[in-house]
Protein backbone atom coordinates (compact mmCIF):
# COMPACT_ATOMS: atom_id res chain seq x y z
CA UNK A 1 0.00 0.00 0.00
CA UNK A 2 2.78 2.63 1.10
CA UNK A 3 4.60 1.76 -2.31
CA UNK A 4 1.42 2.21 -4.32
CA UNK A 5 1.55 5.57 -2.65
CA UNK A 6 4.67 6.85 -3.46
CA UNK A 7 4.64 5.57 -7.37
CA UNK A 8 1.70 7.68 -7.10
CA UNK A 9 2.95 10.98 -5.56
CA UNK A 10 6.18 10.29 -7.87
CA UNK A 11 4.42 10.17 -11.43
CA UNK A 12 2.10 13.28 -10.32
CA UNK A 13 4.94 15.27 -8.44
CA UNK A 14 4.00 18.38 -10.88
CA UNK A 15 0.53 18.05 -10.43
CA UNK A 16 0.16 17.57 -6.98
CA UNK A 17 3.28 20.97 -6.08
CA UNK A 18 0.62 23.01 -7.97
CA UNK A 19 -2.24 22.29 -6.21
CA UNK A 20 -0.14 22.17 -2.60
CA UNK A 21 0.95 25.63 -3.74
CA UNK A 22 -2.90 26.76 -4.91
CA UNK A 23 -4.85 25.19 -1.59
CA UNK A 24 -2.03 25.63 0.93
CA UNK A 25 -2.05 29.48 0.02
CA UNK A 26 -6.20 29.09 0.61
CA UNK A 27 -6.23 27.48 3.36
CA UNK A 28 -3.30 29.61 5.23
CA UNK A 29 -5.34 33.04 4.29
CA UNK A 30 -8.13 31.48 5.57
CA UNK A 31 -7.26 30.54 9.20
CA UNK A 32 -7.59 34.28 11.37
CA UNK A 33 -5.38 33.26 14.09
CA UNK A 34 -2.26 33.62 11.06
CA UNK A 35 -3.55 36.99 9.64
CA UNK A 36 -0.67 38.33 11.53
CA UNK A 37 2.01 36.07 9.79
CA UNK A 38 1.24 37.17 6.45
CA UNK A 39 3.88 39.93 6.21
CA UNK A 40 6.49 37.87 7.34
CA UNK A 41 5.55 34.76 5.55
CA UNK A 42 5.50 36.61 2.46
CA UNK A 43 8.92 38.30 3.35
CA UNK A 44 10.52 34.44 3.95
CA UNK A 45 9.31 33.34 0.31
CA UNK A 46 10.88 36.30 -1.10
CA UNK A 47 14.13 34.83 0.11
CA UNK A 48 13.06 31.52 -0.13
CA UNK A 49 12.31 31.40 -3.68
CA UNK A 50 15.39 33.16 -5.25
CA UNK A 51 17.51 30.98 -3.35
CA UNK A 52 16.18 27.62 -4.03
CA UNK A 53 16.83 28.93 -7.74
CA UNK A 54 19.90 29.29 -7.03
CA UNK A 55 20.74 25.79 -5.60
CA UNK A 56 18.97 24.04 -8.49
CA UNK A 57 21.03 25.83 -10.95
CA UNK A 58 24.03 24.83 -8.48
CA UNK A 59 22.75 20.74 -8.43
CA UNK A 60 22.13 20.98 -12.11
CA UNK A 61 25.59 22.34 -13.08
CA UNK A 62 27.26 20.12 -10.74
CA UNK A 63 26.51 17.36 -12.50
CA UNK A 64 27.67 18.54 -16.21
CA UNK A 65 31.03 18.04 -17.43
CA UNK A 66 32.40 20.45 -20.23
CA UNK A 67 32.65 16.93 -22.34
CA UNK A 68 29.29 16.06 -21.89
CA UNK A 69 27.82 19.44 -23.56
CA UNK A 70 27.24 19.43 -27.06
CA UNK A 71 26.44 22.38 -29.28
CA UNK A 72 24.09 22.11 -32.01
CA UNK A 73 22.12 24.35 -34.92
CA UNK A 74 18.54 24.11 -33.10
CA UNK A 75 20.76 25.93 -30.30
CA UNK A 76 21.12 29.37 -32.32
CA UNK A 77 17.76 29.47 -33.65
CA UNK A 78 16.06 28.72 -30.31
CA UNK A 79 18.16 31.86 -28.93
CA UNK A 80 17.63 33.94 -31.54
CA UNK A 81 13.81 33.19 -30.93
CA UNK A 82 13.62 34.02 -27.26
CA UNK A 83 15.96 37.22 -27.34
CA UNK A 84 13.99 38.39 -30.44
CA UNK A 85 10.91 38.56 -28.64
CA UNK A 86 11.23 39.74 -25.11
CA UNK A 87 13.58 43.03 -27.46
CA UNK A 88 10.17 43.55 -29.26
CA UNK A 89 7.92 43.56 -26.76
CA UNK A 90 10.88 46.12 -24.81
CA UNK A 91 10.77 48.03 -27.66
CA UNK A 92 6.85 48.07 -28.36
CA UNK A 93 6.57 49.16 -24.40
CA UNK A 94 9.03 52.07 -24.99
CA UNK A 95 8.30 53.58 -27.85
CA UNK A 96 4.19 53.23 -26.73
CA UNK A 97 4.25 52.88 -22.55
CA UNK A 98 0.70 54.35 -22.75
CA UNK A 99 -0.71 50.87 -23.86
CA UNK A 100 -3.99 49.18 -22.73
CA UNK A 101 -2.48 45.68 -22.88
CA UNK A 102 1.11 46.74 -21.77
CA UNK A 103 0.67 44.33 -19.13
CA UNK A 104 -0.05 41.65 -21.08
CA UNK A 105 2.92 42.12 -23.43
CA UNK A 106 5.26 42.55 -20.38
CA UNK A 107 3.97 38.87 -19.31
CA UNK A 108 4.61 37.32 -22.41
CA UNK A 109 8.13 39.20 -22.31
CA UNK A 110 8.90 37.30 -19.44
CA UNK A 111 7.58 33.74 -20.72
CA UNK A 112 9.74 34.09 -23.65
CA UNK A 113 13.26 35.38 -22.49
CA UNK A 114 13.03 33.09 -19.08
CA UNK A 115 15.66 30.30 -19.38
CA UNK A 116 15.37 26.68 -19.32
CA UNK A 117 14.32 25.24 -15.80
CA UNK A 118 17.06 23.91 -13.92
CA UNK A 119 14.65 20.27 -14.10
CA UNK A 120 14.86 20.28 -17.87
CA UNK A 121 17.59 17.82 -17.98
CA UNK A 122 15.59 15.01 -15.60
CA UNK A 123 12.69 15.78 -17.40
CA UNK A 124 14.47 15.41 -20.75
CA UNK A 125 16.43 11.89 -19.33
CA UNK A 126 12.67 10.17 -18.55
CA UNK A 127 11.49 11.88 -22.14
CA UNK A 128 14.42 10.12 -23.70
CA UNK A 129 15.94 13.05 -24.91
CA UNK A 130 19.98 14.57 -25.06
CA UNK A 131 20.94 16.04 -21.74
CA UNK A 132 24.34 17.44 -23.36
CA UNK A 133 22.51 19.58 -26.08
CA UNK A 134 19.90 20.63 -23.33
CA UNK A 135 22.50 21.52 -20.68
CA UNK A 136 24.45 23.49 -23.13
CA UNK A 137 21.80 25.57 -23.83
CA UNK A 138 20.56 26.22 -20.31
CA UNK A 139 24.15 27.47 -19.60
CA UNK A 140 23.88 29.69 -22.67
CA UNK A 141 20.42 31.31 -22.33
CA UNK A 142 21.01 32.05 -18.25
CA UNK A 143 24.41 33.98 -20.04
CA UNK A 144 21.80 35.80 -22.38
CA UNK A 145 19.45 36.48 -19.75
CA UNK A 146 21.43 38.04 -17.38
CA UNK A 147 22.38 40.47 -20.13
CA UNK A 148 19.30 40.85 -21.89
CA UNK A 149 17.00 41.75 -18.98
CA UNK A 150 19.09 44.51 -17.32
CA UNK A 151 19.44 46.34 -20.83
CA UNK A 152 16.15 46.12 -21.79
CA UNK A 153 13.93 46.07 -18.60
CA UNK A 154 14.69 50.08 -17.80
CA UNK A 155 13.22 50.66 -21.27
CA UNK A 156 9.93 49.13 -20.60
CA UNK A 157 10.10 50.35 -16.56
CA UNK A 158 12.84 53.68 -16.34
CA UNK A 159 13.09 54.43 -12.71
CA UNK A 160 12.39 58.88 -12.33
CA UNK A 161 15.35 59.03 -10.09
CA UNK A 162 17.70 56.87 -11.54
CA UNK A 163 19.80 57.29 -15.17
CA UNK A 164 19.57 53.83 -17.52
CA UNK A 165 23.07 52.69 -16.62
CA UNK A 166 22.28 53.30 -12.92
CA UNK A 167 19.02 51.18 -13.63
CA UNK A 168 21.10 48.54 -15.69
CA UNK A 169 23.89 48.25 -12.71
CA UNK A 170 20.95 47.69 -10.15
CA UNK A 171 19.33 44.77 -12.39
CA UNK A 172 22.48 43.47 -13.42
CA UNK A 173 23.97 42.84 -9.54
CA UNK A 174 21.06 41.35 -8.71
CA UNK A 175 20.08 38.87 -12.14
CA UNK A 176 24.10 37.91 -12.58
CA UNK A 177 24.52 36.48 -9.37
CA UNK A 178 21.02 34.41 -9.84
CA UNK A 179 21.83 33.24 -12.93
CA UNK A 180 25.54 32.74 -13.24
CA UNK A 181 26.74 32.36 -9.76
CA UNK A 182 26.01 28.74 -9.71
CA UNK A 183 27.86 27.87 -12.67
CA UNK A 184 31.33 29.51 -11.59
CA UNK A 185 30.83 27.89 -7.83
CA UNK A 186 29.91 24.58 -9.57
CA UNK A 187 33.36 25.03 -11.59
CA UNK A 188 35.06 26.22 -8.12
CA UNK A 189 33.18 22.98 -6.22
CA UNK A 190 34.41 20.83 -9.36
CA UNK A 191 38.01 21.77 -9.11
CA UNK A 192 38.72 21.96 -5.37
CA UNK A 193 35.81 19.23 -4.07
CA UNK A 194 35.43 16.38 -6.40
CA UNK A 195 34.41 13.84 -3.60
CA UNK A 196 31.25 17.01 -3.27
CA UNK A 197 30.63 17.39 -6.35
CA UNK A 198 30.38 13.19 -7.50
CA UNK A 199 28.10 13.01 -4.43
CA UNK A 200 25.83 15.58 -5.35
CA UNK A 201 25.96 14.67 -9.36
CA UNK A 202 24.72 10.88 -7.66
CA UNK A 203 21.17 12.42 -6.45
CA UNK A 204 20.45 13.15 -10.00
CA UNK A 205 16.41 13.46 -8.79
CA UNK A 206 17.31 16.09 -6.63
CA UNK A 207 16.82 19.72 -8.73
CA UNK A 208 13.15 17.91 -9.74
CA UNK A 209 12.05 17.60 -5.90
CA UNK A 210 13.37 20.64 -5.38
CA UNK A 211 11.61 22.37 -8.17
CA UNK A 212 8.86 20.96 -7.13
CA UNK A 213 9.19 22.45 -3.61
CA UNK A 214 9.58 25.75 -5.29
CA UNK A 215 6.91 25.49 -8.06
CA UNK A 216 4.59 25.19 -4.98
CA UNK A 217 5.86 28.37 -3.82
CA UNK A 218 5.60 29.97 -6.88
CA UNK A 219 1.97 28.87 -7.73
CA UNK A 220 1.09 30.07 -3.74
CA UNK A 221 2.69 33.75 -5.30
CA UNK A 222 0.87 33.17 -8.04
CA UNK A 223 -3.04 32.87 -6.11
CA UNK A 224 -1.88 35.39 -3.88
CA UNK A 225 -0.84 38.16 -6.47
CA UNK A 226 -4.18 37.52 -8.48
CA UNK A 227 -5.94 37.37 -5.01
CA UNK A 228 -4.51 41.03 -4.19
CA UNK A 229 -4.63 42.31 -7.76
CA UNK A 230 -7.36 44.92 -9.16
CA UNK A 231 -6.59 44.63 -12.53
CA UNK A 232 -10.11 43.90 -14.31
CA UNK A 233 -10.34 40.31 -15.01
CA UNK A 234 -9.93 40.51 -19.14
CA UNK A 235 -6.64 41.51 -18.53
CA UNK A 236 -5.84 38.82 -16.19
CA UNK A 237 -7.58 36.53 -18.99
CA UNK A 238 -5.06 38.05 -21.56
CA UNK A 239 -1.57 37.55 -19.16
CA UNK A 240 -3.25 33.58 -18.85
CA UNK A 241 -3.78 34.02 -22.58
CA UNK A 242 -0.42 34.65 -24.06
CA UNK A 243 1.42 32.49 -21.59
CA UNK A 244 -0.13 30.11 -23.27
CA UNK A 245 0.46 30.87 -26.50
CA UNK A 246 4.13 31.48 -25.50
CA UNK A 247 4.73 28.17 -23.95
CA UNK A 248 2.58 26.28 -27.02
CA UNK A 249 4.86 28.22 -29.55
CA UNK A 250 8.23 27.56 -27.65
CA UNK A 251 7.22 23.68 -27.50
CA UNK A 252 6.08 23.76 -30.67
CA UNK A 253 9.19 25.44 -32.28
CA UNK A 254 11.94 23.61 -30.44
CA UNK A 255 10.06 20.58 -31.88
CA UNK A 256 10.37 21.79 -34.89
CA UNK A 257 13.92 23.09 -34.82
CA UNK A 258 15.04 20.19 -33.17
CA UNK A 259 13.69 17.40 -35.54
CA UNK A 260 16.17 18.94 -38.22
CA UNK A 261 18.79 18.10 -36.13
CA UNK A 262 18.02 14.91 -34.67
CA UNK A 263 16.89 15.94 -31.76
CA UNK A 264 13.53 17.07 -30.94
CA UNK A 265 13.10 16.40 -27.66
CA UNK A 266 15.73 17.94 -26.24
CA UNK A 267 15.07 21.41 -28.48
CA UNK A 268 11.58 21.13 -27.29
CA UNK A 269 12.01 20.87 -23.34
CA UNK A 270 14.85 22.88 -23.90
CA UNK A 271 12.57 26.10 -25.17
CA UNK A 272 9.73 25.19 -23.61
CA UNK A 273 10.67 23.76 -20.33
CA UNK A 274 11.10 27.18 -18.20
CA UNK A 275 12.62 28.13 -15.17
CA UNK A 276 9.44 29.93 -14.18
CA UNK A 277 10.56 30.72 -10.32
CA UNK A 278 12.86 32.92 -12.30
CA UNK A 279 10.15 34.31 -14.19
CA UNK A 280 8.03 35.06 -11.10
CA UNK A 281 10.99 36.64 -9.09
CA UNK A 282 11.75 38.96 -12.44
CA UNK A 283 8.26 40.17 -12.54
CA UNK A 284 7.76 41.28 -9.03
CA UNK A 285 11.04 42.22 -8.43
CA UNK A 286 11.27 44.77 -11.74
CA UNK A 287 8.14 44.46 -13.28
CA UNK A 288 5.02 44.63 -11.43
CA UNK A 289 3.25 42.05 -8.75
CA UNK A 290 0.85 41.15 -11.32
CA UNK A 291 2.88 40.70 -14.53
CA UNK A 292 4.53 38.10 -12.25
CA UNK A 293 1.39 35.61 -12.64
CA UNK A 294 2.03 35.06 -16.44
CA UNK A 295 4.92 33.23 -14.82
CA UNK A 296 2.58 31.05 -12.56
CA UNK A 297 0.26 30.53 -15.24
CA UNK A 298 3.16 29.76 -17.28
CA UNK A 299 3.88 27.00 -14.37
CA UNK A 300 0.65 25.62 -14.96
CA UNK A 301 0.51 25.13 -19.34
CA UNK A 302 4.28 23.09 -19.40
CA UNK A 303 4.07 21.15 -16.00
CA UNK A 304 0.96 20.07 -17.38
CA UNK A 305 2.23 19.08 -20.75
CA UNK A 306 5.06 17.71 -18.99
CA UNK A 307 3.26 15.58 -16.55
CA UNK A 308 0.94 14.08 -19.89
CA UNK A 309 4.56 13.59 -21.07
CA UNK A 310 5.47 11.91 -18.32
CA UNK A 311 2.41 9.71 -18.02
CA UNK A 312 2.32 8.69 -21.29
CA UNK A 313 6.07 7.41 -21.33
CA UNK A 314 5.46 5.56 -18.43
CA UNK A 315 2.01 3.81 -20.24
CA UNK A 316 4.28 3.06 -23.11
CA UNK A 317 6.80 1.42 -21.14
CA UNK A 318 4.36 -0.46 -19.16
CA UNK A 319 2.49 -1.90 -22.28
CA UNK A 320 5.99 -3.36 -23.79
Amino acid sequence: MIQHIITFLKNWTLLISMLTGALGYIVYTSIPSLNGTHQQALAIVSVLQPLLLFVMLFLTFCKVKPHDLHLSPWQGWLLLLQCSTFAAGALLLHFCPNTHWGIVVEGGMICMICPTASAAAVVTRKLGGNAGTLMAYTIIINLSAAMLVPALVPLVHPHPDQSFFQSFLLIICQVFPLLLGPFFLSIVVRRYFPKLTEWLASHRDLPFYLWAVGLSLAIAMTVRNIAHTTLPPVYQFGIALISLLACALQFYVGRRMGLKYDDPISAAQACGQKNTIFAIWMGYTFMTPITSIAGGFYSVWHNLWNTYQLHQIKRSKGMQ
